[in-house]
């Protein structure tokens, strides 16, 4: 392997040899092995952070990357809980983004495992396509088909049977407004993202999100070019193609103070924008300054202060931390301060918070097993703390956990911070948070 500069995605420093400073960092100590989701399952030394930075130092050093060394980086959640817990700053987050960079360009897949990656970039980034398939989603849920085909697809696919599984229940998609002006004295003038997957599968945290931000005195403008911001393939080593995503976010979002974000992958990627643009000098200067207007909703009403009036929710509810926003972002207590401002709402936390669920982007769907054995093992936590609700802030989580309690025949409701703060602000009580997401849907922005 060359000791050229690694891939803007991986925004590491300057230098000779870069990538092999970066490795250098770590010091295998060991303090990363209880907080990886892969090693708490499996115990192998090559499937923990240090372990897998071991490869990446034998590949730096010009052994060829082999397929038992792709199956490594593959099962890596990227979920940076080991960034959070390394007591030597090693950036793994930089590591695995150029590594993983490196396995698309030299990992000759077999054919299904291509087929796969291809259906699923094709499908998740792009809102218009996923929009066409909500329509016959919707069907299908209604029909009840899912009892017969799920075990079929188990045997034939259980990356398809994932997908099948994860889909949650869709009501009718309200599109918001591009702008919704502020209750009472405008404070602020922001930007909000509606995502992928959360425009088309979850619109009820959108409308949520914007009627909570005009209620705090927000304008709220939602830029109707705006598309997918990379996230997905910014984390699978897709780098042109994340930033191809990028710049048209960049240029959607490039005339507002402020972009609100909900979904913690997407405000994740985001806010790496200035290191994914860094050697390109058309774009650093604009994609460091979105990077800089980048903030995730909790982080951003934090930052704003209450306004509103907040309405009694009597609700039992379990938070579970995102890891794009608790590793990736840093933000853990904003979102906990949110919800314990609502009255009546008892919030209790989840066991090993730092353990993902095995959502982590596409990663339930290319390593279902995996996924399935972390999912099992987040939903016997939450269980546990008898909550009515679940609340999480992003989209992936939510079905990947709700998807896991159903397996166990734990119905559970799911709710983004934004849908509970909606629902206080607006003196709603925790009903539309224990309704079936078409009900919530219903509700009109007003």
């Amino acid at each position: 392997m060359s000791e050229a500069t690694p891939d803007a995605g991986a925004g590491a420093p300057t230098g000779d040899d870069p990538f092999g400073a970066l490795l250098d960092d770590c010091v295998h100590c060991g303090f990363c092995l209880p907080t990886c989701p892969t090693y708490v399952l499996w115990g192998e030394e090559m499937d923990s952070p240090r372990g897998r930075i071991h490869l990446m130092a034998q590949h730096h050093e010009g052994t060829p990357l082999t397929p038992e060394m792709a199956g490594h980086f593959d099962a890596c959640l990227g979920c940076l809980a080991c960034v959070s817990s390394c007591p030597s700053g090693v950036q793994y987050d930089k590591l695995i983004d150029h590594t993983r960079a490196e396995v698309e360009r030299e990992h000759p897949r077999t054919v299904p495992e291509r087929a796969l990656r291809a259906a699923i970039f094709a499908l998740f980034p792009y809102p218009r396509r996923l929009r066409a398939v909500r329509g016959p989603l919707r069907l299908y849920q209604a029909s009840g088909l899912g009892r017969v085909v799920q075990p079929v697809l188990a045997r034939l696919s259980p990356s398809l049977a994932a997908m099948e599984r994860l889909a949650p229940p869709l009501g009718r998609a309200r599109r918001l407004p591009e702008r919704i002006g502020a209750r009472g004295e405008r404070r602020a003038a922001v930007g909000m993202l509606t995502g992928c997957v959360q425009r088309e599968f979850f619109p009820q945290v959108n409308s949520a999100t914007a009627r909570v931000l005009a209620l705090e005195g927000c304008d709220v403008l939602v830029p109707k070019g705006q598309g997918c911001c990379g996230a997905l393939s910014l984390h699978s080593g897709r780098t042109e193609e994340a930033k191809a995503f990028a710049r048209a976010t960049i240029e959607a979002f490039e005339r507002v103070d402020a972009i609100v974000v909900n979904s913690a992958g997407c405000g994740s990627a985001m806010k790496e924008y200035a290191a994914l643009f860094a050697d390109e000098p058309a774009w650093a200067a604009r994609a460091a300054a979105l990077s800089g207007r980048t903030r995730d909703f909790s982080e951003f009403l934090s930052e704003l202060g209450p306004r509103a009036r907040r309405h009694p929710v009597e609700v039992t509810a379990a938070y579970h931390d995102a890891c794009h926003l608790a590793h990736g972002q840093g933000i853990r207590s904003q979102p906990r301060e949110l919800l314990r401002g609502v009255p009546g709402l008892d919030l209790r936390e989840v066991a090993d918070p730092d353990v993902c669920c095995g959502s982590a982007g596409t990663y339930n769907l290319l390593q279902p097993e995996a996924a399935d054995a972390l999912g099992e093992r987040k939903a016997i936590q939450v269980g546990a703390t008898e909550a009515e609700l679940l609340i999480a802030a992003n989209p992936g989580c939510t079905a990947q956990i709700a998807s896991a309690l159903a397996r166990r025949g734990t119905e559970i409701a799911v709710a983004h911070p934004a849908q509970v703060l909606d629902a206080s602000l607006r003196g709603l009580g925790a009903t539309p948070l224990l309704s079936h997401p078409d009900q919530i849907a219903r509700t009109t922005m007003r």
